[in-house]
This record gives structure tokens, C-alpha cells and sequence, in this order.
């Protein structure tokens, strides 16, 4: 057991078991995908006869090159970098070690004016985060959507096109709003994105996140640079909704977005956030 002060008030959490929500990076196997990328693979290096970075070929170790796109090919922490013309590294935005969150189960429901696309409202997710308890400071936002199965572990996210109705859910702008409003400095989902897949390049959700103006790819002073969100998680359905410690773990890549590890601890006391 951990205790810790935390904003000025004691937490006790066990160390020793953590809640891993990223999705496994099976490399040439089993993988989610966004927009039909190249799946994410890893080959043994050679170089010439006597360099072979296979142990099952003779290598006296292994050691691989890996090919990967971050956005698309599974768990992934991105920064305003992703919209912004200045190269900004999600390693410099990503300050926060320990972080309180709360999760919250939501089922996205059908658009207005009879659109097949499925939205999560700032009602059902206003709803949903007062009922944890309005008076508790949480920094990050957990968004588990349902319908909730194993499905999500290798789900191709690859619509047909803007009209295509296997549009994944995503979030209404007012819904956004309200996400910061309410103070999150960090977003996690599990879905291939905070926006409609296909929105003519506008990224409403992730400028309003980042308050950047729309249409702008300018991260200007009032930018929001150590907000972060996290797409493509995994919550499984015996993880109960409500607080718990984030620390999400990145590569130290100097790039808009890592792969990453969200793990969760719950805290022995939930009224101590």
C-alpha cells in the first residue's frame, strides 16, 4: 500500500494491482486500425551475414525495426501538436505523474433529424460525471462506450465514406464544451476518435479541447498545452465506473502523439479525491 498527498489531501492506493487499459500491440497480428493504415509490424534487423537480430535464425539476440502509426494503430496519447503547424511534442505537454480520474460508461445515442451517426451529448455525459460527486476535482475524464466487448481489441475503424453508417460514435461539440468547462485536463476513449471520422479535416472536438480557434492550426497563447487526450483504450466491463489514480505512461517520443499505457489504481478510500 501507497499513501500519498495529493492536492492537499491523502490518498491510499495498492501498488500491486494495477488496471492496464491500453490495447496489446500484437505486431503482424491481432490489431484495431483507423482509416485502413498499414497494420503495425515489427521485422528482425540483418545486417550481412554475421548481424541477424533473430535468435530463432542463429542471432546471438533479438532486436527488430518496428512500423507503426501511432494515430491509427492502436492506444495513443496526442497533444495540440496534431493540430498545430509548430512541431509541439506530446513529451513536453504530458506533466502530470499521478492524476485523479473518474470513469464513466456511456451509450451513445442517435443524431438529430434522424442521422444514423451516434453522438455522446453533453446531457448523458454531464449526467453520468455529476452523479460521481460535483464537489470532487478530477483531472482526467474516462469514457467507456457502449456496447462493451473484446471486439474493441482488433475493431477495424475503416468507414466507407462520410455517409458510411458504421460511422464509430463520437462526441457532440456542445459535449466537448462541457468537458472543458468542467476542468479535465486530460481525455480518454475508446474510440478511434473524439470527432466524426470523416468532418471535411475540420477537428472541432480536438480544437475545442485544445482551444484552438476553428479552422486555425495556430496554438496560440491561450492554447491548452498540457491537456492531452488518449484514443483507441480498452476499459473491460468488470472495471466499475468511478475514481480512480491515472498514471499514463508515453514513449519519450519528440512527436504530436506516443503509444501508450493508461494504468489505473483504485483508491482504498473513495471519498479521499
Amino acid at each position: 500500500m501507497i499513501s500519498i498527498d495529493l492536492n492537499g489531501r491523502p490518498i491510499e492506493f495498492d501498488e500491486t494491482s494495477p488496471i492496464d487499459i491500453s490495447i496489446p500491440m500484437h505486431f503482424g497480428g491481432i490489431q484495431p486500425n483507423a482509416y485502413g493504415v498499414e497494420p503495425a509490424t515489427a521485422k528482425a534487423c540483418e545486417y550481412g551475414p554475421l548481424v541477424v537480430g533473430d535468435t530463432r535464425r542463429g542471432g546471438s539476440c533479438n532486436f527488430e525495426q518496428v512500423m507503426l502509426i501511432p494515430h491509427c494503430n492502436g492506444t495513443h496519447t496526442e497533444c495540440v501538436g496534431h493540430i498545430a503547424k509548430e512541431r509541439i511534442s506530446v513529451r513536453d505537454c504530458l506533466k502530470d505523474i499521478l492524476i485523479p480520474s473518474v470513469i464513466v460508461s456511456v451509450r451513445p445515442a442517435v443524431g438529430e433529424l434522424g442521422q444514423t451517426d451516434l453522438l455522446i451529448t453533453r446531457e448523458s455525459l454531464e449526467t453520468l460525471v455529476e452523479r460521481t460527486n460535483s464537489n470532487l476535482k478530477h483531472l482526467a475524464l474516462i469514457v467507456r462506450t457502449f456496447p462493451n466487448d473484446q471486439s474493441k481489441l482488433s475493431r477495424q475503424y475503416v468507414p466507407d465514406d462520410a455517409t458510411s453508417p458504421d460511422m464509430p460514435p463520437y462526441f457532440a461539440t456542445d459535449a466537448m464544451q462541457y468537458i472543458v468547462d468542467r476542468g479535465f485536463k486530460h481525455l480518454l476513449v475508446d474510440l478511434p476518435s473524439i470527432d466524426r471520422m470523416y468532418d471535411e479535416g475540420k477537428l472541432l472536438n480536438h480544437r475545442i479541447f485544445w482551444n484552438v480557434p476553428p479552422g486555425s492550426f495556430e496554438a496560440g497563447p491561450n492554447a491548452r498545452r498540457e491537456n492531452t487526450i488518449t484514443e483507441l483504450v480498452y476499459v473491460p466491463n468488470e472495471i466499475d465506473d468511478g475514481e480512480y489514480l491515472l498514471n499514463l505512461q508515453i514513449a519519450p517520443f519528440e512527436s504530436d502523439a506516443s503509444p501508450s499505457r493508461p494504468v489505473l489504481f483504485r483508491p482504498l478510500s473513495r471519498s479521499t479525491f
